[in-house]
């Protein structure tokens, strides 16, 4: 096997965005090849019941959601690998992509449906006790401190389900709110103040979470009166929002101050020809599956138009 090989489509990452533009890119003739990314998936991967999602009546599991994605782009004919993305070269055409440091991808389309990650508080007790006790993902982890007392940091929608998800698995939820409100959708928060087993901490933040080889408690502090107090929990949950899988592509792609990939009002297209972005690396507002799922299907018409006005 030589170390590069030329393709005509690449998609980057396996979420929904990456799966439809797959589905697309394929029936369209354009023979995409998808590298599925850390997280084959995507996110949706750590979510159980996903209910939003139209043409599932009853709801579905996320794992088995993406599944039937990556089976159905699989169908449509889409050659999907397993492969990280490592690096890039946009400085002519083909465009290129380094997989796993080790072999290069020629591109003559690419898109770019990479995803983003959960943000962490950056305390050295969080990220010693990752994966004993602290954990970043309610839905994947809640299941392991069934009737235990747990805490969680957060006061935006994601925060607001978490918590409401591990009140029916824990008998105690403490909530860490840092201001004196939440940023969670109206719903969302009359729901989590009508949960008899979440206790809310407004204006307070985390100091520390205490333990030794497992979580044994957390330390707060209250910003208005200055005063810490220690909460006995087993599990610590950090809900504080996500940041975009998009540095390998700073310098080349123009992004917003967060590292979202900009792109051109009503398209999928990035400041460079050829190149398109969709899903949660270009959509901080909405952010869910249906609309990233919209802007794959977007991304591979656009990269189909793209490459038809090239072979002319």
């Amino acid at each position: 096997m030589s170390n590069s090989e030329r393709v005509h489509c690449l998609i980057i990452g396996s979420g929904p965005a990456g799966y439809t533009a797959a589905i697309y890119a394929a029936r369209a003739n354009i023979r995409p090849v998808l590298y599925q990314g850390i997280q084959p998936g995507g996110q949706l991967t750590i979510t159980t019941e996903v209910e939003n999602y139209p043409g599932y009546a009853t709801g579905i599991q996320g794992p088995e959601m993406m599944v039937d994605f990556e089976k159905q782009a699989a169908r449509m004919g889409a050659d999907i690998r397993y492969g990280i993305a490592t690096k890039v070269d946009f400085s002519s055409q083909p465009y290129k992509v380094w997989i796993d440091e080790e072999k290069i991808i020629e591109a003559d389309s690419l898109i770019i449906a990479t995803g983003a990650s959960a943000k962490w508080l950056g305390l050295e007790s969080e990220q010693k006790l990752n994966g004993y006790g602290v954990s970043a993902c309610a839905v994947c982890d809640g299941f392991f401190f069934r009737g235990k007392e747990v805490a969680i940091v957060g006061a935006g929608d994601t925060a607001a389900e978490e918590a409401l998800y591990l009140s029916k698995l824990c008998t105690v939820v403490h909530m860490v709110v840092r201001k004196s409100e939440m940023r969670a959708s109206k719903i969302m928060q009359e729901r989590v103040k009508q949960t008899s087993n979440i206790r809310i901490y407004w204006n307070s933040e985390t100091e520390e979470v205490v333990g030794e080889s497992k979580v044994s408690a957390v330390r707060i502090r209250n910003n208005l009166t200055g005063e810490s107090k220690e909460i006995p929990v087993s599990g610590f949950f950090v809900a504080i929002g996500h940041e975009p899988n998009s540095a390998i592509f700073r310098g080349w792609l123009e992004m917003d101050e967060s590292g979202y990939i900009k792109t051109i009002p009503g398209s999928s297209k990035t400041n460079l020809e050829g190149v398109f972005a969709a899903g949660d690396v270009q959509d901080k507002i909405y952010r869910q599956a249906v609309t990233a799922a919209g802007s794959g299907c977007m991304a591979a018409l656009d990269a189909e138009r793209y490459l038809g006005t090239k072979r002319h």
